[in-house]
């Protein structure tokens, strides 16, 4: 790929990428945590080497960020926001070395920045924002291994994927990849006769260790959950058609098809041989095969294939650089011309909706996943715990769970009664908590009061709070005063 000039676009493509990551800071400190975020600042405050979801680096990251900003929204966001400003670094260093254009590296960092799937994921505190990070540094050392043939860089190669695997399982596909890439380019089969690559690939598994003894003292407990995903169902073409399209919003259409014309031009081109370009090919096309293939059987949630985005906007930012030649398609010329503009109008939709729930009196998915409204909530239910001396609230959600345990004024022991598998690292309430009264709070649509009732002789209902925002219910919550403990109540299944 020819070596292109554009100094003052450069300058202003930079300053694009700076803007949106400070809008994004802002944005994740202004705005309330989703359930999800509460949940793993739970996994926060007792850190182990594994949880029941994931693995454990999104709960030491919320409790780096808490340990600096407090239990606050921005506290909880701070290191994954951190990460996305070193991923985009590392984005448009990669881009340096694969496109061998700067106006390719930064035009990848501003694709990588102004896309929903970044700019939600790396604002909030979920498993996907470390990984993504991991992701794109991971592409950037294997760049260097291109590039200067140093073993050396296999031993980073191994730290990267190994954070990628302490985020989520989904990293097993970034070594799937990298074998890949070793296979289809014939300059780098030599390395599979080097003792580098495995000295990386010990390195990744080694910081894996813990996770695999947790799992073992633990029945293969997390295992069992994500993996058992892998079951098939039958055969339909509805998950296949929801998945492109969730992919289509959460990139923009314009990126997306910048992207895939990227990938293509890859294979079916000569670059499809060299190292840098087969790079972006060889870490997009696996995981995007057994997503597809998943998606004919069970849903494939949008946030999964969020680690390939590294890799996809490169390709994005190498179909730009082809376009600026004669004879390009024009569907390509005018996704290059409109995908930012079309991506960021996107983009500041749904921070405008986060922030000022710019559509109103509708149940939109960002005020239903998001807390707004909590506050509330929260100062009713305390009152009514404050009026009827309850010593602690039941929950049978762990969106609640995570919910009231962050925002409940006096932060009170909130137990969710069921799914305690989600709850190992924790030490087990006393049974001296629950004699005395209690409150058993539930969104009315999942009211599992008659759950309780094995267990307790009376349940009496107290109130029934809607969560609002601008005028429009959100969700309903009923709330029950319990007393007259009749065995211990906490579900010991697994």
């Amino acid at each position: 790929m020819r070596s292109i000039s554009h100094e003052n676009p450069i300058r202003a493509v930079v300053l694009c990428v700076l803007a949106l990551i400070l809008v994004r800071g802002i944005v994740a400190g202004l705005t309330p945590l989703s359930y999800d975020e509460a949940y793993y600042w739970l996994w926060s405050k007792h850190l182990a080497a594994g949880y029941l979801d994931h693995p454990p680096l999104i709960a030491f990251t919320i409790a780096a960020g808490t340990a600096l900003f407090g239990d606050t929204s921005w506290g909880v966001r701070f290191v994954p926001w951190l990460l996305s400003v070193l991923a985009s670094w590392a984005v448009w260093r990669s881009g340096r070395l694969i496109l061998k254009s700067e106006y390719g590296a930064v035009l990848a960092a501003l694709f990588f920045n102004v896309m929903p799937m970044i700019g939600v994921e790396a604002l909030v505190a979920t498993p996907d924002s470390p990984q993504i990070a991991a992701a794109a540094f991971l592409l950037l050392t294997l760049a260097k291994v291109a590039e200067t043939g140093n073993g050396l860089w296999w031993i980073a190669a191994g730290v990267a994927a190994g954070f990628a695997l302490l985020s989520k399982y989904t990293g097993f596909f970034l070594g799937v990849g990298i074998l890949a890439w070793l296979a289809i380019v014939p300059r780098e089969r030599r390395w599979f006769l080097s003792f580098w690559p495995y000295l990386g690939a010990a390195i990744g598994l080694l910081m894996f260790v813990p996770v695999l003894l947790w799992n073992a003292e633990h029945d293969w407990i997390s295992f069992a959950k994500q993996f058992g995903r892998l079951d098939e169902g039958g055969f339909t073409l509805r998950f296949l058609v929801e998945f492109l399209g969730g992919q289509l919003a959460l990139a923009t259409p314009f990126i997306a098809i910048l992207g895939v014309a990227g990938v293509v031009m890859i294979f079916r081109s000569r670059e499809g041989m060299r190292s840098e370009p087969a790079l972006l090919f060889a870490m997009i096309a696996p995981p995007v095969i057994y997503f597809a293939w998943h998606a004919l059987h069970d849903r494939v949630q949008g946030n999964w294939p969020s680690f390939l985005y590294p890799a996809f906007v490169l390709a994005a930012a190498a179909t730009c650089l082809r376009v600026e030649q004669k004879g390009s398609p024009w569907f390509l010329r005018l996704s290059r011309r409109i995908a930012v503009p079309f991506a960021g109008a996107m983009l500041a939709v749904v921070y405008a909706q986060a922030l000022w729930g710019i559509i109103p009196r509708v149940r939109d998915p960002v005020s239903r996943l998001l807390a707004f409204g909590i506050d509330p909530v929260a100062n009713q239910i305390e009152a009514l715990r404050n009026r009827t001396h309850a010593r602690a609230v039941l929950t049978t959600g762990y969106a609640l769970t995570g919910w009231l345990s962050f925002y409940l004024p006096s932060h009170p022991p909130v137990v969710q009664v069921n799914e305690r598998v989600r709850y190992l690292d924790e030490p087990e309430p006393p049974r001296a908590l629950f004699e005395g009264p209690l409150l058993y709070v539930t969104e009315t649509r999942n009211d599992q009061s008659q759950l309780l009732a094995a267990h307790f002789a009376r349940i009496m209902p107290l109130a029934h709070i809607s969560r609002v925002r601008n005028g429009a219910t959100i969700d309903e919550y009923a709330i029950y005063g319990v007393s007259g403990l009749k065995g211990y109540p906490l579900d010991q299944g697994r």
